[in-house]
């Protein structure tokens, strides 16, 4: 699919539809508004991906309360395996990439024919061999997030995947904190670095704090992909759409790393198109500071350095002095030598 730049934008509806189909349809309308590349969801069967023994995570303690378990909160919010195509076909028509991260074998099947762009691993699976194995045998490109993860695990999961039959060069790794919302002291960007030490396709991050200003951060050192959390309301019931964006902040997250991504340029140093009519406004020439006399020698009392640039500059400043003036001169008038 084409982009609007060099950074892939992915607006991650998740589960924020909270399993209403209109409401992803709504979501995919709303991630195509704001100028995203992908509109990506979570495809699931929940009692395939977690046991009625599993607790929740605090932060959807904190959002959904402790009455119901992972596992009946998890069964609330998704969508049905069959509502994926549909989805896709949607995507499909009104011009954004479809992605949707599966967690578990039965959700890989399913998204395994909708001709996705790139497989989306969450951090929970990147310790899932039987999980990893099964991707890497499809052979697509991947995106991998890292959350939770020490730098031996995610090579662990690079070999895993290479030996299954997707090379590295095929993988982009999203650094990643998995704490909603993620603390500003926690995110580490610089871990970027560290990723790129392992020879992926690409780094980028995939963001969980509050605001914009992160990953527009990230972009500036070098994330290629920004992956964002977003809904339709914050004030939805469910465990992701208080450190989500709403459609208005994801729009201006898209128009900040899209001005970012301009503004990065390269390693040269060169004067700017814009900039260069600003020579002549803003240097400066030697000009006469009172009446001149043809064949009078400049000096310091009789030349000075003023506005505009567009005659003989000051760093000629030593062969002037000392020079016999060709004409006469006014006080300001530019001078020839």
């Amino acid at each position: 699919m084409s982009r609007q730049g060099n950074v892939i934008i992915i607006a991650e509806a998740g589960v924020n539809h909270n399993g209403d189909y209109g409401r992803a349809v709504e979501m995919v309308h709303a991630a195509k508004e704001a100028g995203a590349d992908y509109v990506k969801f979570q495809t699931a069967v929940p009692e395939l991906v977690i046991s009625e023994f599993a607790p929740k995570a605090e932060y959807q303690k904190e959002t959904t309360g402790e009455a119901e378990s992972q596992l009946e909160m998890c069964r609330k919010i998704h969508l049905k395996l069959d509502d994926y195509l549909p989805l896709k076909q949607l995507c499909d028509s009104v011009g954004i990439g479809f992605m949707s991260t599966p967690f578990d074998l039965v959700s890989i099947d399913c998204l395994a024919g909708l001709d996705m762009d790139y497989w989306k691993i969450p951090s929970g699976e990147i310790t899932n061999l039987p999980y990893l194995r099964k991707i890497g045998r499809i052979g697509g490109k991947v995106i991998l997030s890292t959350g939770m993860c020490e730098l031996y695990e995610i090579e662990e999961a690079l070999s895993i995947l290479e030996d299954a039959g997707t090379p590295r060069s095929r993988v982009i790794l999203l650094h990643c904190n998995t704490q909603y919302p993620t603390p500003y002291a926690d995110v580490n960007l610089r871990a970027m670095q560290a990723l790129e030490s392992l020879r992926p396709a690409a780094v980028g991050y995939s963001d969980h704090t509050v605001g914009i200003e992160v990953p527009v951060a990230a972009v500036a050192l070098g994330a290629k992909v920004i992956e964002k959390h977003f809904t339709l309301d914050k004030n939805l019931p469910g465990p992701d759409h208080k450190a989500s964006l709403e459609p208005s902040e994801l729009a201006a997250m898209v128009r900040s790393i899209r001005n970012i991504e301009l503004s990065i340029g390269t390693a040269e140093k060169h004067v700017s198109p814009s900039e260069r009519p600003n020579i002549i406004v803003a240097r400066k020439s030697i000009v006469a500071s009172k009446h001149i006399k043809a064949g009078e020698l400049f000096s310091e009392d009789n030349i000075t350095v003023k506005r505009p640039g567009n005659g003989v500059s000051p760093m000629l400043w030593d062969k002037v002095i000392g020079s016999p003036a060709p004409c006469g001169f006014s006080p300001d008038e530019l001078i020839t030598f």
